[in-house]
């Protein structure tokens, strides 16, 4: 029972509740014998609304909702539970916003010392606790502290105050404001993976540097992915076809590049790798390159015949599956190295290995490194502790490799979304928040940026999450550029050299390659918790974040254009009605949560509201909202700037700039003096173009810099513009009354 409200019916005798911290609770059971992998049930879940996350396939979770205990998946891994308090949860396709008579219960499968767990449903609504060490000789009876519960009024806050309480509780993990954050997630990014895939070159990579500059819009920091390292498929014999599956088991032969980042193989595009990011971080103007490589050095981990390597003492270990992992989606990767077998690094050694490569990396200009494949790890704990104990065994001296070599925490980790890598993480501060891209999978695209935003709700406590790079010139750009604008995210592509949409791209970056981040990770609206923003037909995605002094919303149409993976579309849904017709929805500022905190103390409600692709500006109370129509796969942003209220009856509020998606995250502060002369607005921006503010009155003239300059008032709307010349560093606009 929460807050007077029954949660879980029937009960097993067997459960039991401990008190963890400030009215939260652990629930644990207790078995008869001992076993390495149990499953308990806690009782009956029925009739709440839900939203959860789970593992669909070993590396990757996605969101699901629904409201009984049987449409939660396996490997479910946070359960957030609509409550009413005087009546069970309504229609599930209402958008209305919810009155002052609902809270939430969270619920956080955590790690109980050695032992991973997870939620599961059956078809009689039974929610099921799993437990599991991924070691026969890691065995247990009992289980205290499985599954942390707690309630709140605001499910962002309850969230946050969750993984904060389970950070000191357990002290395995850092919640990210306790991070250092690296200097690349506010610069312009580029990645090589969709460019070239494993067929990168020296030659490919300036080339791409080339066209991105010649557009006026060069790449902050590089990304050189798969395809740099000395690696060998020890199955493929010379003059013989490959054997499928035997790639994913190619290994690591050598820390150091291949023979494309070598003169012999380069084609005099360098000389080794030091002199190559020299070379291009001086003619493009790079400030950081990352380097690629998997948590185990390489997808099939170290060659066990590589003199270089021996010294981490490389053994052929054999993946052992959970039920989790062959539960839902299996996936090729492990299947095929369930076969091949894994060269994994000694747990003793990992430390060494991470650190020579990092500082070789390092010596050669690399700035920090992408590390990828991390979950693998999850499969190789059988005799070894464990899957808990091995995955942070690994992760520490990851962690203590990139604190010694890379000065800033350059890191991003990938393919790491069990809890197992989640709990663990003390240092890493991003992480990628979903499966790629996929440009060639037409059915993805809007599955993408609907599980990135919902998983950010867990993720995003603790790492900044990566939205993954997209394609510029993609059918979808700016479907995803707009996402990634709002994502509070990094912000890169993988485009091939020579086909850019600059359009696309500059409506995201500034010329000096800065992007304009928002604070937060953006995360579903509270209204669309508990909707299915892919498959429903009738709810439209809006993602909320915040900038220094407005909010923004964006909304998006991810109806009709795939299908979630494991589920079924309604009887009463079909694909070709919802990609017929545009989808209706509202816009309010009360879908910014904290909206109080930029807006200040002397707010009234009132707010701007600036919508990005239409050009419109409305005036609309924090209680009112705007109606907005998308097809498919369109999108539009909503800039919502709390409306300040100076020399008495002055009303006004500052957008930003208006031709970024973005706009308000250009807008750093604003101060208003009032003299016998009149009034004197001062806002510090950044960036050029157009900027924008709501004014309700014109102003007798305008500054930049303390140079009067032309601007446009329209008395229709209140907005007012002017032009930003010249460098993207801060200026000081003065509105002059």
């Amino acid at each position: 029972m929460v807050r007077g409200r029954v949660v879980l019916t029937r009960v097993p005798a067997n459960v039991v509740i401990s008190p963890a911290s400030g009215g939260s609770a652990f629930l644990g059971a207790t078995s008869t014998s001992p076993s390495s992998h149990h499953v308990f049930s806690l009782g009956i879940l029925e009739e709440y609304k839900f939203v959860c996350l789970f593992i669909v396939k070993i590396w990757w979770m996605i969101p699901r909702v629904g409201k009984s205990g049987s449409e939660i998946p396996m490997e479910t891994q946070m359960l957030l539970l609509e409550v009413k308090e005087e009546s069970v949860p309504g229609d599930e396709t209402t958008s209305e916003p919810d009155t002052g008579n609902t809270f939430y219960v969270l619920l956080l499968p955590t790690l109980d010392g050695p032992f991973r767990t997870s939620l599961q449903g059956t078809s009689s609504n039974e929610l099921q606790l799993c437990l599991e060490s991924g070691d026969p000789y890691v065995l247990t009876s009992q289980a205290f502290e499985s599954v942390f519960v707690n309630s709140g009024d605001n499910p962002f806050e309850l969230i946050k105050d969750s993984v904060k309480i389970l950070e000191k509780l357990k002290g395995t993990f850092s919640h990210i404001e306790t991070k250092k954050i690296p200097a690349h997630l506010d610069w312009f990014g580029w990645c090589t993976w969709d460019a070239f895939y494993t067929e990168v070159t020296p030659k490919g990579i300036k080339d791409g540097l080339q066209s991105f500059q010649e557009g006026g819009c060069s790449p902050k920091f590089l990304i050189i992915d798969d395809g740099w390292q000395e690696t060998v498929n020890e199955f493929h014999k010379e003059d013989q076809p490959l054997v499928e599956g035997t790639q994913f088991a190619t290994r690591l032969v050598d820390i150091k590049e291949n023979s494309k980042f070598k003169a012999s193989g380069s084609d005099n595009s360098c000389v080794d790798l030091k002199e190559f990011i020299k070379v291009i971080k001086e003619k493009y103007g790079l400030k950081y390159v990352y380097m690629w490589h998997a948590l185990a050095g390489y997808w099939g981990g170290l060659s066990t015949s590589s003199e270089a390597l021996k010294k981490y003492n490389p053994k052929i270990a054999y993946l052992v599956q959970s039920p989790g992992n062959v539960g839902n989606i299996r996936d090729i990767v492990v299947d095929s190295l369930e076969k091949y077998g894994v060269g994994i690094i000694d747990p003793e050694k990992a430390y060494d290995f991470y650190n020579d490569l990092h500082s070789y990396l390092a010596s050669s200009g690399a700035d920090g490194v992408k590390v990828d494949v991390q979950n693998l790890m999850e499969t190789l704990g059988s005799g070894l502790g464990g899957r808990v104990s091995i995955t942070r065994r690994y992760q520490q001296a990851l962690d203590e490799s990139i604190a010694r070599n890379f000065k800033d925490n350059n890191l991003i980790a990938c393919m790491c979304h069990n809890s197992d890598s989640i709990y663990s993480s003390k240092k890493s501060a991003t992480a990628r928040a979903s499966e790629d891209f996929m440009p060639n999978e037409p059915t993805f695209q809007t599955l993408h940026i609907a599980s990135v935003a919902f998983n950010s709700l867990l993720l995003g406590e603790i790492v900044v999450p990566d939205w993954d790079m997209f394609l510029s010139n993609h059918s979808t750009a700016d479907f995803h550029g707009a996402a990634r604008a709002i994502g509070g995210c990094a912000v890169y592509v993988s485009d091939k050299p020579g086909r850019h949409d600059f359009d696309i791209l500059k409506k995201l970056v500034l010329p000096d390659g800065s992007i304009l981040r928002a604070r937060y990770a953006g995360r579903p609206t509270r209204d669309c918790l508990f909707q299915d923003p892919v498959m429903n037909g009738t709810s439209l995605l809006k993602i909320w974040n915040v900038n220094k002094l407005s909010g923004v919303v964006g909304v998006f149409n991810c109806q009709g254009a795939g299908s979630w993976p494991l589920k079924q579309a309604a009887k009463d849904v079909t694909i070709s009605e919802s990609t017929t017709k545009p989808l209706s929805g509202r816009v309010s500022p009360l879908d910014v949560e904290f909206l109080e905190e930029v807006a200040g103390g002397d707010w009234s409600g009132d707010c701007a509201v600036y919508a990005f692709n239409s050009g419109s500006l409305s005036k609309v109370s924090k209680n009112e909202s705007l109606e907005v129509s998308l097809g498919v796969l369109k999108c539009e942003i909503f800039t919502i700037s709390p409306i300040k209220v100076f020399n008495q009856n002055l009303q006004f509020a500052p957008i930003g700039l208006l031709e970024m998606y973005n706009s308000g995250g250009a807008v750093e502060a604003l101060n208003c003096v009032v003299d016998v002369k009149g009034c004197s607005i001062k806002i510090k921006a950044r960036g050029g173009g157009r900027f924008g503010a709501y004014s309700s009155a014109k102003p007798s003239c305008c500054k930049v810099d303390k140079k009067e300059e032309e601007f446009i008032y329209n008395a229709e709307d209140g907005l007012l513009t002017m032009e930003l010349e010249g460098e993207c560093s801060f200026k000081e606009i003065e509105v002059v009354y």
